[in-house]
C-alpha cells in the first residue's frame, strides 16, 4: 500500500520503512509525526477531497540536516560589482514506519527495525582477491627497504 501526503507545500508519495527528506519539521530525532493523506493506493485506493477521511501516514524523525551550498553570484559587468550569498537547505531525514486507516491512531514508540541477518560463508569458499592479498601481505615477514647513502653537503671551498 502507498499513500500521498502534503507536507511544506509539497506532495510525497510514501510507503512503509520508506526513508525520505522533507523541509524541516519541529520535531526531534526519534519522535512520532503525522501526516494527512491525500490519496491511498493499493487494493482498494481512494482519493480525498482534500484528504481521506481517518487516514493518517505515521513516521519517525531520524535526523535533521542540511543540503548542499546553492550560491547565488550576481555581477554587473563593467560596474566593477559582483555579490556572492551562499545558502544552505535544513531538512529532516524521516522513516514511514506505518499507513493507517479507518481512525486508527499511531504507536507512541517507533517499531524496531528488523535487523538482517549476515549471510554466513563457508570455510571453504574461495575469499575475494582484496581479502588474500591482505594476507598474503600479513604473513611475509618484513625487510628494511634499501636506501641510498645520504651523502654529506659540499662546503664551500675557502680561498687562501
Amino acid at each position: 500500500m502507498f499513500a500521498v501526503i502534503k507536507t511544506g507545500g509539497k506532495q510525497y508519495s510514501v510507503a512503509e520503512d520508506q526513508t525520505i527528506e522533507l523541509g524541516k519539521l519541529v520535531a526531534k530525532p526519534g519522535e512520532i509525526v503525522t501526516f494527512p493523506v491525500m490519496v491511498l493506493g493499493g487494493d482498494k485506493p481512494s482519493f480525498g477531497t482534500p484528504l481521506v477521511s481517518g487516514a493518517l501516514v505515521a513516521a519517525e524523525v531520524v535526523r535533521h540536516t542540511r543540503g548542499a551550498t546553492i550560491i547565488a553570484f550576481k555581477k554587473r559587468r563593467r560596474q566593477n560589482s559582483r555579490r556572492r550569498r551562499g545558502h544552505r537547505q535544513d531538512f529532516t531525514v524521516v522513516r514511514i514506519t506505518e499507513i493507517l486507516t479507518g481512525g486508527k491512531q499511531p504507536s507512541k514508540e517507533a517499531k524496531a527495525r528488523p535487523i538482517k541477518p549476515k549471510a554466513l560463508k563457508p570455510e571453504g569458499e574461495a575469499k575475494p582477491a582484496t581479502e588474500a592479498k591482505t594476507e598474503a601481505k600479513a604473513k611475509e615477514p618484513k625487510t628494511k627497504a634499501k636506501t641510498k647513502a645520504m651523502k654529506a653537503p659540499k662546503g664551500k671551498s675557502k680561498k687562501k
